[in-house]
């Protein structure tokens, strides 16, 4: 599975709907899980982003519906970084001419 890094920004709907927002990200879980997608680590923080989440996908292509569906509900904007492991990024680099 491919691993995703996703940085969130509370949107005004969301930082006034913020007290229900555990619940949200509990659904949203759920989903991300019927998609074939795997939560490795989820975090409230400070600075530019609200919530970081970590996960992993079995595609970009599931990873973006993920993304497209959450960030359709208008409580958070979503950017998503793909993430490549130590071993990954050696087999890479091994690859160059």
């Amino acid at each position: 599975m491919n691993t995703y890094i996703t940085l969130m920004k509370l949107t005004d709907q969301g930082a006034k709907d913020l007290k229900e927002a555990p619940k949200r990200i509990e659904d949203g879980l759920k989903v991300f899980e019927k998609m074939g997608g795997k939560l490795i680590g989820f975090y409230a923080t400070l600075g530019e982003y609200d919530y970081i989440g970590v996960g992993e996908a079995p595609s970009d292509e599931a990873a973006t519906t993920f993304n497209l569906a959450l960030s359709s509900l208008g409580f958070v904007r979503t950017t998503t970084i793909r993430a490549f492991t130590i071993q990954q990024f050696g087999d890479m680099i091994k690859k160059l001419p």
